[in-house]
């Protein structure tokens, strides 16, 4: 299949892309697996860039500067006018840090490389990814990257090899193999990065430089292919999640079924090419590259900007939005410059692409460089924001991998020759916590080593992850040798059993075999932390086990700061106990159990400090919030709920001058 051709059924493809992956992005109930419209899309990129290229070499034509110069014309025009909006829309809507951090996006972007900011940028305290504009030109960067490498390796490869679709291949089943090993070993490289991902694109290439003697179908064959690839594409649509391992294996089904599509289609007319070439979807397909740009920064920022979680009508409203943001963009950027109308030459296009290249890029180094514009927002809105950053100091005690023995306890609270200590052991809410543990501990002369590790829970067996389990086996190993009278559990319990207000169950307990069950879920936490309670009261420690705070329904600084900046209320910002209490039912029937078969167990409950009479569990206090985010408290948040914690210091200090008495008495 060597020639090329206008096909309509690939537009109509393209379409069905893009509706997938906008609607899944938009949650749209039953698209949970919308995401693989951008596979869709790298299969389709794949095939006829390769075709593009392919005829041209046939004919003696082609120009790698011709070849780069279409591309510029194609991607960067619609690119550079959405990017510049969004730095527009910014200006008026985020707070500092993500004003600042949307420059940096700016930037990576401007040089095809947003996909390796976003995979570092893919960690636990990282901002939400529905509230960063640019996420989605990930997929933009790899395809970037794709266009620049690949024409050079075609030409090397059919020059020098006789059989070079066999090394082509070859290439597809090593990214392949990646992908699928990356998926287990490092998911965020997997998902982002292009040699993992180039197999989806080569198999598309693979299609387009197939020898053209290759099997005609009859037409029941390609009505029949036809049928079978559509059914794998809406198959991944409808049944994927966010829990389906991805790319890897499960990237086969839509890019499969994308060149069985291509292929039947191409053979014959059938009813799914048909279908596809339609009127509504060829026309969805033609728009689909400036719809798939303007999307995401609306649902980022209406997201940001919205008050109230949206209704229906509101998700429709906003689709809307971005059709016809995405309509627009074809109309007056795309078309004029494709066509062109405007920079007509390749030297003129290349020549404005470096111009626009340069100018983006420096625009957003410089939000970088004056920390996102504080002065643009009010001083109590900036306020309201800076709650979300955390102590770098506080920062750093988030232990991994790569922390010394020497450094895997913080020390705080009185000074080191201080006679008793305590262990506090957690996640990242153990160190949230610990403005509070340091000032109680200084009070009442007292030491406090916290160690902590993000997404880890403080129980050995039932570990996240093999850093967690490693997190906890050092913490046992170190603690043996120290004389601490007192260990304070901590974490975002929950979040083990439940996942996160998203329903992302990434870290939640699951069955032996990797299978997510609530009641197994629960079963996994009763088990492992009453065998860590009793091995700790074994080992001559009190525990102390923290409840965690209520958990917001969205995140406090950004919600606060806009109000701030709309001039509305505060006060009544925050959460209905009766949903607290309703996620806590099992956690706390397992505290009250551990405690009550051992007086040596104690339970601390922020939560009624924070809930008051009316049943607000409120997010604001005088002017600050009490959250960095949904789930951690901030510093003033933690010093609030210090009377929650004041029982665990005076228990102590009661119990160090009781032992005082008794040396004296026997002096």
């Amino acid at each position: 299949m060597t020639t090329l051709a206008y096909r309509r059924d690939i537009d109509g493809l393209r379409a069905i892309a893009v509706i997938a992956v906008v609607l899944f992005h938009f949650g749209v109930p039953g698209f949970t697996g919308g995401f693989v419209g951008v596979d869709v899309f790298f299969v389709i990129s794949g095939y006829l860039i390769t075709s593009i290229i392919w005829n041209q070499r046939q004919a003696g034509r082609f120009s790698f500067i011709d070849f780069w110069a279409r591309r510029a014309r194609r991607i960067l025009p619609a690119l550079f006018v959405m990017m510049l909006a969004v730095l527009a829309v910014g200006w008026f809507l985020l707070a500092p840090k993500d004003y600042e951090e949307l420059g940096r996006s700016v930037r990576y972007q401007a040089t095809f490389i947003s996909n390796l900011l976003f995979m570092r940028q893919d960690g636990y305290f990282d901002v939400a990814s529905d509230l960063k504009p640019l996420l989605h030109t990930w997929s933009l960067a790899v395809e970037e990257q794709f266009y620049i490498f690949f024409p050079l390796l075609l030409t090397l490869l059919s020059s020098r090899l006789r059989h070079w679709r066999l090394g082509l291949f070859s290439l597809l089943l090593v990214s392949f193999g990646l992908s699928v090993w990356a998926v287990a070993h490092h998911p965020e490289q997997a998902f982002f990065l292009l040699p993992m991902r180039a197999w989806e694109l080569l198999a598309g290439a693979m299609l387009a430089v197939a020898p053209a003697r290759t099997l005609r179908l009859t037409p029941m064959a390609a009505q029949l292919i036809s049928l079978i690839g559509a059914a794998m594409i809406l198959l991944a649509v409808f049944c994927y999640d966010k829990t389906t391992p991805f790319p890897g294996a499960a990237a086969l089904l839509p890019t499969v079924g994308v060149i069985a599509l291509i292929w039947a289609n191409g053979h014959r007319q059938t009813l799914i090419s048909r279908l596809l070439s339609t009127r509504v979807l060829v026309g969805l397909g033609l728009i689909s590259y400036s719809w798939y740009l303007w999307h995401w920064p609306v649902f980022v920022f209406s997201r940001y900007a919205s008050v109230d979680e949206p209704g229906p009508i509101d998700i429709a409203g906003l689709i809307l939005l971005t059709l016809v943001l995405g309509y627009l963009s074809w109309q007056f950027v795309e078309t004029p410059f494709r066509e062109r109308r405007l920079l007509a030459g390749r030297q003129q296009i290349l020549a404005a692409a470096g111009i626009g290249i340069l100018v983006i890029g420096l625009a957003g180094q410089a939000l970088r460089w004056t920390d996102g514009l504080p002065w643009r927002l009010s001083d109590q809105a900036l306020q309201y924001a800076k709650a979300r950053e955390w102590r770098p100091e506080l920062l750093r005690c988030l232990t991994d991998d790569k922390t010394p023995d020497d450094k895997l306890f913080c020390h705080y609270g009185a000074p080191a020759q201080a006679s008793t200590q305590m262990l506090v052991w957690g996640d990242s809410h153990a160190t949230a916590l610990i403005p509070v543990f340091d000032d109680g501990a200084k009070a009442h002369g007292m030491r406090v080593m916290l160690a902590s590790s993000a997404g880890c829970l403080p129980v050995a067996g039932i570990e996240y992850d093999q850093q967690c389990e490693r997190f906890n086996r050092r913490v046992e190993q170190a603690l043996k040798p120290q004389s601490v009278a007192d260990v304070v559990l901590v974490a975002r319990w929950s979040l083990y059993l439940y996942g996160d207000a998203t329903g992302d169950l990434e870290h939640a307990l699951r069955a032996h075999d990797g299978h997510y069950d609530r009641k197994t879920a629960e079963q996994r936490l009763s088990e492992g932390l009453t065998a860590r309670v009793q091995q700790l009261r074994a080992d001559g420690h009190r525990v102390w086990l923290v409840k965690e705070a209520p958990l917001q329904a969205f995140s406090a600084p950004y919600r606060l700061s806009r109000l701030a900046m709309l001039h509305r209320p505060t006060g009544d910002v925050g959460l209905d106990v009766a949903q607290h209490l309703k996620r806590q039912v099992f956690i706390s029937q397992l505290f009250a159990r551990l405690a009550k078969a051992d007086p040596g167990v104690t339970v601390l409950d922020p939560a009624p400090l924070l809930c008051d009479a009316n049943g607000l569990c409120r997010a604001e206090l005088d002017g600050h919030s009490l959250y960095t985010d949904d789930n951690h408290l901030s510093e003033v948040g933690a010093r609030f709920v210090a009377p929650a914690l004041e029982p665990l210091f005076q228990h102590s200090q009661a119990r160090a001058g009781l032992g005082s008495v008794k040396m004296n008495a026997a002096n």
